[in-house]
């Protein structure tokens, strides 16, 4: 069965997505529906990658740069329904809103995304690849996988986080730092047999405190920030002296940062305050990793670092796509600005290079909240855009 590339049919699609739940390592539902719709939409060379990621390819009447359209299949976890205005997985569309998990972050933009693409075939100045990525919300091992895999060779990237209708150049990175005590465990009861791994968590709490009065900052993206989020101990067991204790750190850092530099700088931080460890205790600093398995059952160890990313504002193609976005409300370009949360763009233009933009309709302080939602009306205009938006960064890279 084929459809019309219309609006109409594209926020049926959204309101289909957000009925699929599809927490990260999950998204193998979503993404036999994904990969059902851009079937019916005609797009060419649809496959599904061995980390899950669903590709498709609209078709150009030319030869300019090829533009790669991205959203992620995964969302984060709904909670607790009953804090919901909307169900979270209704779909439904109310006071000329779409409602819930999903609706703007992100499966209603990549139903935008999806039919925006296929309505340019024959008509784009190069090649429209369409592909929705896995796990970005555990630090994109989709994306990271599809650029390694060099299975696209995109000019540009545009990627479909919501931007409220600005064209946003990058974002801080995130990373996770762990500092683990290790100390020796005992009976509460006699503490001088006992080495407690506590013992150095006030200096590591402090340590982090002095170092995030001391960040570096940019113009656009503002300072680096870290904060400790966690405290775990082992044993768990308020009678038993714990022989470790892990205080994980969450980083919000500047484009350039890498898992070296930034463990150095809080071992620097904590010798400061404690240049001897006691006896019997150690100390260690360590990225924090996780095994992530696909459903497609490609597992990975990995770090929890989601790359930052910036691109000069006054770039000919970011300028050409604010001036072809425009403004939904008066005149004049689009608003060129950073998200302030993270997205897969980290990972094509701050690790590969590639020049990457972001569009989309949706509010960010929706994002992650019991009240996510995307207007209606926007969504339509930022559909209605998008073609220009996509003409406009291929004839910038094709001069």
């Amino acid at each position: 069965m084929s459809k019309d590339a219309s609006f109409e049919n594209a926020l049926a699609f959204a309101a289909d997505l957000i009925r699929i739940p599809g927490l990260p390592g999950e998204e193998g539902e979503v993404a036999g529906r994904v990969k059902a719709e851009m079937d019916a939409l005609g797009l060419e060379d649809i496959r599904v990658d061995n980390a899950g990621n669903v590709i498709g390819v609209a078709r150009g009447r030319g030869d300019a740069p090829a533009a790669l359209l991205n959203c992620h299949m995964d969302v984060v976890a709904e909670g607790d329904h009953d804090e919901w205005e909307v169900p979270p997985f209704s779909g439904e569309v109310r006071d000329g809103f779409l409602h819930g998990r999903g609706a703007m972050d992100i499966k209603g933009p990549l139903a935008l995304q999806t039919y925006a693409a296929a309505s340019m075939i024959g008509e784009a100045p190069g090649d429209v690849v369409v592909a929705h990525t896995v796990l970005e919300e555990r630090g994109g091992l989709g994306m990271k996988h599809l650029l390694e895999s060099g299975s696209v060779a995109p000019g540009v990237v545009i990627i479909g986080e919501a931007t409220h209708g600005d064209v946003c150049i990058g974002h801080r990175g995130r990373a996770e730092v762990e500092v683990l005590v290790a100390g020796l465990a005992g009976h509460a009861s006699v503490p001088g047999r006992a080495h407690n791994a506590l013992d150095l968590v006030g200096d590591v709490l402090g340590s982090i405190r002095d170092l995030a009065e001391n960040q570096p900052s940019d113009p656009l993206l503002g300072a680096s920030s870290l904060i400790a989020t966690m405290i775990d101990v082992l044993p768990e067991s308020r009678n038993v002296i714990p022989d470790s204790a892990v205080v994980t750190i969450d980083w919000r850092i500047l484009p350039g940062s890498d898992d070296e530099s930034l463990m150095s700088l809080v071992r620097e931080a904590i010798s400061s305050r404690v240049p001897e460890i006691p006896d019997g205790l150690s100390l260690d600093v360590r990225m924090a990793t996780e095994r992530q398995r696909t459903y497609t059952g490609l597992v990975e160890e990995r770090s929890l670092l989601t790359p930052g990313f910036m691109m000069d504002a006054n770039d000919p193609m970011i300028l050409a796509a604010a001036e072809a976005v425009g403004r939904r409300q008066g005149e004049g370009a689009a608003t060129i600005r950073p998200w302030q949360f993270a997205t897969d763009g980290g990972w094509s233009c701050g690790v590969y290079g590639i020049p990457t933009v972001g569009f989309a309709p949706g509010e960010e302080r929706f994002a992650h909240t019991n009240r996510e939602r995307i207007d209606v009306e926007e969504a339509r205009w930022g559909f209605e855009r998008y073609p220009y938006l996509i003409s406009a960064v291929q004839q910038s890279l094709a001069v």
